[in-house]
């Protein structure tokens, strides 16, 4: 099956969300590994790390991502909450290697008004720490953002930027199809889609995509506001997912929704379909 999902819910404990994302169609998840709006959070114990490998193992679901708390702001000139956030970070990363997630994606940061060469000064800087403390087998997935604000990652070369500061690294990028949309890179039609990918590739190297987000924009191309919405339903439309769908470069890599959710799996199901329509898998 296509490496496809969406992100789902821990509640209760993170094992649940296999049989959660099961139920919606999913051969990937994306999981918050605790509280992503509280920066206090408890530990893991060693039962529920091995709760989650036990229900991972019976799964059909392959590749799973852990996503950041979005409180976390490695960009800030703010000093304390520049080190809350670096704090929090490798709690992540130590999250992370003990449910044996390979990949942790994150918002690069927003610089707050001090500038965009200190945001990323500031973020090359914390990132130097955290893989000098953090855990080796964990990757951070970078992600590109909408360059909301003072949001830093809006343009594809900040990426760049922020592993050149930590030549050290385990970096890859985590591309959003919305955010990149919004950003200004026209992802709607197949020649926008190819255009926006040959600028990745010069500006960063598409070898160093490992995930994708799917997301279809509320908000039209440059708007730089982040708004999910449905495949297919939104600023986006079918044209340009169906060409990533079928870009055989990025067949085996995984991409999961961020879209709306309903009170059920009924709108990840729907979302789900649609991408494998759009892939010529149904």
């Amino acid at each position: 099956m296509l490496p496809i999902g969406a992100h789902m819910s821990i509640a209760g404990g993170a094992h649940l969300a296999f049989s959660r994302g099961e139920e919606a169609g999913c051969a990937a998840m994306q999981i918050f590994t605790r509280n992503a709006s509280r920066w206090r959070a408890r530990d893991l114990t060693l039962e529920e790390a091995q709760a989650f490998e036990e229900a991972w193992a019976k799964s059909s679901i392959g590749p799973v991502l852990a996503h950041d708390s979005y409180l976390i702001n490695l960009g800030s000139s703010e000093q304390e909450l520049y080190e809350k956030s670096i704090a929090a970070f490798l709690d992540e990363m130590n999250r992370c290697a003990l449910l044996k997630i390979p990949f942790l994606v994150m918002h690069p940061g927003a610089h707050q008004g001090a500038g965009e060469k200190t945001g990323l000064d500031r973020i090359g800087e914390a990132f130097r720490i955290i893989f000098s403390e953090g855990p080796p087998e964990v990757t951070v997935l970078l992600e590109n953002t909408a360059g909301q604000g003072t949001y830093l990652g809006g343009r594809f070369e900040h990426l760049t930027e922020i592993m050149e500061r930590a030549p050290e690294g385990r970096f890859g990028v985590c591309f959003d199809t919305c955010h990149a949309f919004a950003a200004g890179y026209d992802l709607s039609t197949g020649e926008g889609y190819l255009r926006t990918m040959e600028e990745f590739d010069h500006r960063v190297g598409l070898e160093k995509i490992r995930a994708f987000h799917l997301n279809d924009s509320k908000k039209g191309l440059g708007a730089h506001v982040d708004r999910h919405e449905h495949i297919g339903q939104g600023a986006i439309g079918r044209e340009g997912f169906t060409a990533l769908m079928r870009d055989q470069r990025f067949r085996n890599i995984p991409k999961v929704l961020e879209t709306p959710k309903g009170d059920g799996v009924e709108f990840d199901r729907m979302n789900l379909h649609t991408l494998r329509e759009m892939a010529g898998e149904l």
